[in-house]
């Protein structure tokens, strides 16, 4: 009997209170699966450290990166910045058997069939823009003005890219390629950390800052990739939603000063599949 597929986001390990919640993740099963979806961290040794852990725990492990692990933090000794401190994350969770978005999809053999796991770096392209503004410059400029910026406008480079959207483009139509030469007889479960339709979005508090949060471009992917569910991280809103009839769960643990405002801490990891039933 297979065992489970499991998901978790937003872990960031940096801070204590997380790095303690994260050690208590552990399978049911010697079977089960875990997704991470993006945002361990920001210091290139306690991502590999973390996954490492995770990985001498499930049967398997899948990440894929968030904007926090392609940070160029000043307290991180590793000073790639971009697409190159992407690849050497990479090559680090391969020394460690962590699949990646570089590597063949993984197949979950679950018990109603075998399901593609596709974890996707796609970035974000400005397109999800604050409300009243119809450009990337009017849209930076609302959140300027607010106050309300994402880091990465600091810590994300997108070298040797000329700006994000740049990089943005280019993974799409690269991850858009692999997708389509999946099995179309299979299902796939679409790992990303920012979410792939906007609709997430929408709850935010600050809504400009829906801006780093995606890409209109991966709008119909659930529907065109067959996606049995969508898992997401980086809005901190752990939940389950339906769109176009897929489910989408965003599965992440977040900040401690988000979660400790909580009854409890989120139920993680979140199990993706099978489906528990309603």
């Amino acid at each position: 009997m297979p065992g489970s597929l499991y998901a978790v986001s937003d872990l960031h390990v940096s801070y204590a209170e997380n790095r303690r919640i994260a050690d208590t993740l552990r399978p049911e099963s010697p079977d089960d699966w875990l997704i991470v979806a993006g945002d361990v961290g920001e210091i290139a040794a306690d991502i590999e450290a973390t996954l490492a852990t995770l990985r001498e725990r499930w049967s398997t492990v899948i990440w894929a990166p968030g904007n926090h692990e392609l940070w160029s933090h000043r307290n991180d000794p590793l000073t790639l910045r971009g697409e190159h401190r992407y690849r050497h994350l990479v090559e680090r969770c391969r020394s460690i058997d962590v699949l990646t978005p570089e590597d063949e999809y993984a197949v979950w053999p679950g018990p109603d069939g075998p399901v593609v796991i596709a974890p996707l770096l796609v970035l974000y392209d400005y397109s999800f823009r604050a409300p009243g503004t119809t450009s990337k410059e009017e849209s930076l400029k609302v959140a300027y003005d607010s106050g309300v910026v994402c880091t990465d406008e600091m810590l994300l480079h997108p070298d040797p890219y000329p700006d994000r959207e740049s990089w943005c483009h280019a993974r799409v139509v690269e991850t858009e390629r692999r997708l389509s030469a999946v099995d179309p007889a299979l299902p796939t479960v679409l790992v990303s950390h920012w979410p792939l339709v906007r609709q997430p979005t929408d709850v935010l508090y600050f809504p400009q800052f829906a801006q780093w949060c995606g890409t209109e471009r991966t709008a119909d992917w659930h529907i065109r990739f067959r996606a049995a569910a969508a898992v997401y991280g980086h809005l901190h809103i752990p939940r389950t939603t339906h769109y176009d009839g897929v489910r989408f769960e965003e599965v992440s643990l977040g900040y401690p000063r988000e979660w400790g405002r909580r009854s409890a801490p989120p139920a993680l990891p979140r199990r993706i599949l099978p489906e528990a039933a309603a």
